[in-house]
């Protein structure tokens, strides 16, 4: 028996709808820039450049419809609603004809983010942890099974904010489909089983504040609610 010097922290894992069972988190890997009008907004360009990654830590999870607690150093929290992707089989150099063999299901998800500190790291070109990788950041769904609901590439995924609409797009939106993310991504890292991809957002991001009720949404996968507290 292994014994270790203190206590290892529990894995970090998400719900799985209609299961008394949870997925294990290993890795969560982030696409930017992934629909044309949300580059647009950002100032990039929608062209299909290669797409590029950054990554947001497993215990960042906030699952069970538990409150998102607004960040301490930050005065501009934005909200960027995502469909997770979740592999039960990993690999390096994924061929794109069998990357969809990859996925064992489907959530919703919020890829929160400090966007004041983040364009702090952009102006210095220092790397974005400290605007997209902290605590509570990635407030999550239940996960269903593809092999209940299949692959979702058409449908609509939007965000609501106290009721009133933020972000709405189609999956069908997206400049890199699910198939080639896996298969990009995998000649970059070695995937693995319990790996989770955020697939990108849609227009509209913008400002929470304390008090503010989410609700997402992805046509065929589920719901998401949160709290700012």
């Amino acid at each position: 028996m292994t014994k270790y010097v203190i206590e290892p922290a529990p894995p970090a894992s998400l719900p799985i709808r209609g299961s008394n069972k949870r997925f294990p988190v290993r890795r969560v890997y982030c696409v930017g820039r992934n629909y044309a009008a949300h580059t647009i907004e950002m100032g990039g360009d929608p062209d299909r450049e290669v797409p590029f990654f950054f990554q947001k830590n497993p215990d960042n999870l906030v699952t069970g419809g538990a409150d998102f607690p607004y960040p301490d150093k930050s005065n501009d929290v934005h909200h960027e609603i995502e469909m997770i992707v979740a592999l039960h089989k990993g690999g390096a150099n994924i061929p794109l004809e069998t990357a969809l063999d990859h996925v064992w299901g489907y959530g919703v998800g919020l890829d929160m983010t400090r966007r004041d500190l983040q364009g702090q790291c952009k102006e210095k070109r220092h790397p974005w942890e400290i605007g997209k990788a902290f605590d509570h950041s990635v407030p999550a769904s239940d996960l269903v099974p593809a092999s209940e609901i299949g692959h979702p590439a058409n449908g609509a995924i939007w965000l609501k904010v106290n009721g009133e609409m933020r972000q709405q797009g189609d999956l069908n939106h997206m400049i890199w489909k699910v198939p080639e993310m896996i298969a990009y991504l995998s000649g970059l890292f070695t995937l693995a089983p319990g790996d989770l991809i955020l697939s990108g957002t849609p227009s509209g991001v913008g400002p929470v504040k304390r008090g503010d009720e989410l609700e997402g949404h992805v046509d065929g996968v589920g719901d998401l609610h949160c709290k700012v507290v």
